[in-house]
């Protein structure tokens, strides 16, 4: 069977032919505006939506219609279950004595209520980022490519390239390579590549050959 196509819902089929309905590439999934999501990207969960439309809900709840926020993705990201992204429209005004958001309740005031609220901020994630089970990303989060965010994190701030990150709040553990092998890295950026050069070349990819890879970009 050829690599799936990154438009494909449902790109893993298990070796008795049973599509797998829980894994699906978002690109295909998730048409919310406020999304930009990178080919290949997909994401994992053990009780998925039925309505594949309710894959932008169930993973930022609060990225209402009315948002100015985005969340952008980079290609070939891995989102574990129960993954949240936790935007700006959560958030409650804060400056004065009551955080309770009054003007929610009645409908004629609902639509007025984010211009209370400061600007949204976007949540940027870089290539090839692993998101472990049960993270919680946050308004504002940058997070380099090659990243690996552990299970439960709490991840906000800027986290560098190629990084593991675990805890809450979510702090570096250590970095994957060193500073040379990750310029290289983002240099050579394999996940622009054709997915047919990729396939050609995952041996390099997955087995950290470095030189295998950088003669595969030269040609």
């Amino acid at each position: 069977m050829p690599f799936p196509t990154a438009d494909i819902l449902h790109p893993v089929t298990l070796p008795d032919g049973t599509v797998h309905k829980g894994n699906v590439f978002l690109n295909a999934a998730i048409t919310h505006p406020n999304w930009d999501i990178g080919d290949y990207t997909y994401a994992n969960d053990f009780d998925p939506p039925e309505n594949p439309k309710d894959w932008a809900g169930r993973l930022a709840p609060y990225l209402f219609p009315i948002a100015t926020d985005r969340i952008i993705i980079g290609k070939f990201g891995q989102i574990a279950h129960g993954v949240k992204f936790i935007t700006d429209g959560a958030n409650h005004a804060r400056e004065g004595f009551s955080t309770f958001p009054f003007a929610i309740h009645q409908p004629e005031r609902f639509a007025d209520y984010p211009k209370s609220l400061r600007p949204g901020r976007d949540i940027r994630i870089g290539h090839d980022v692993w998101i472990g089970t049960e993270a919680r990303i946050m308004a504002g989060a940058e997070i380099g490519n090659g990243v690996i965010i552990g299970a439960g994190a709490v991840v906000s701030g800027k986290v560098p390239d190629y990084a593991i990150v675990a805890g809450n709040r979510a702090t570096i553990q250590r970095m994957r390579f060193d500073d040379a092998t990750i310029a290289t890295l983002n240099q050579i950026a394999w996940w622009d590549w054709d997915i047919a050069n990729i396939l050609q070349h995952e041996a390099a990819i997955t087995g950290a050959d470095l030189a295998a890879l950088t003669r595969a970009s030269e040609l």
